[in-house]
C-alpha cells in the first residue's frame, strides 16, 4: 500500500509511519519543515514539505498523486491558538480531502478526537479545537472517499499496551500514542472500517479482537 500520513513529524504520524515500513508499505511523510527531512527519513518514509495550512490545493495534489490511502494525523499542536485550530485541523483537513478527490486517491483516514460528535458552544481553545475537528470530519462523511474517522480519548505516551477498547458509540479515556498507531495501522488493512466513526481508548482486547468486536 502507497500511505501518505499527513504530520508524518508528529507524535503518532511518526509511530504510524514506522509500523507502516514494517509491513512493507510505501510511506510518504507530509511535514512542514525542512529541518523535520532526517528524522522522516530515519522512520523509512519519503519526506514532502508540504504545509497543509498554507499550501494550496494544487501545492498537496502533487505530494498526493498515486497514493492508495491518506491520513491526516496533523494538527496545529498545543500551545496554539483558537485561530489554528480552524486553519489547521478544520481547513487543512479538508485541503488534504480535496486534494485526494482530484487525484483519485481513494482512502481517508481521519484522526480526529472524542467530544467531536457533539462539540461545545464557546470560543475557547478546545471548543474551537472540537467544532474544527467536527466540521472536518463532516466534510469527510459527505464525501465518496472509502472514510474512517477514529476518535480517542487523551493520548498519553505510555508505552503502548497492544490493548484497547475500540466502539462506534462515544467512550472517553485515555490511550498511548503507540496504541493509536497501531490502531491507525490496523484500519487502513481492514476494509470493514470504511464508513465507520471509532472511539478508541486503552482497553482489555488485541486491537484487531477490539476492531471485530466493535465492526459486529
Amino acid at each position: 500500500m502507497d500511505v501518505v500520513v499527513a504530520g508524518a513529524h508528529g507524535k503518532v504520524g511518526r509511530r504510524l509511519t514506522r509500523l507502516l515500513r514494517a509491513r512493507g508499505d510505501r510511506v510518504r511523510g507530509l511535514i512542514r519543515k525542512e529541518a523535520e527531512t532526517q528524522d522522516v527519513l530515519a522512520d523509512g518514509a519519503e519526506p514532502i514539505v508540504c504545509d497543509l495550512e498554507s499550501a494550496t490545493v494544487e501545492d498537496v495534489v502533487g505530494a498526493v498523486t498515486g497514493a492508495d490511502a491518506v491520513v491526516f494525523a496533523a494538527g496545529a499542536g498545543p500551545g496554539s491558538g483558537a485561530a489554528r485550530k480552524l486553519t489547521m485541523d478544520r481547513d487543512g483537513a479538508i485541503r488534504l480531502l480535496r486534494a485526494a478527490e482530484q487525484t483519485g486517491v481513494p482512502r481517508y483516514v481521519m484522526v480526529s478526537s472524542v467530544g467531536a460528535e457533539n462539540p461545545p458552544a464557546g470560543d475557547d481553545v478546545f471548543a474551537v479545537y472540537l467544532q474544527a475537528k467536527a466540521e472536518a470530519d463532516a466534510v469527510l462523511m459527505a464525501s465518496a472517499l472509502a472514510w474512517t474517522i477514529v476518535r480517542p480519548g487523551r493520548l498519553t505516551d505510555e508505552p503502548g499496551t497492544g490493548r484497547v477498547r475500540v466502539d462506534t458509540e462515544p467512550h472517553r479515556g485515555e490511550v498511548p500514542r503507540n496504541d493509536v498507531a497501531a490502531v491507525l495501522d490496523a484500519v487502513l488493512h481492514t476494509e470493514r472500517t470504511v464508513a465507520r466513526i471509532l472511539y478508541v481508548n486503552s482497553g482489555d482486547l488485541p486491537i484487531l479482537d477490539a476492531l471485530g468486536v466493535a465492526l459486529k
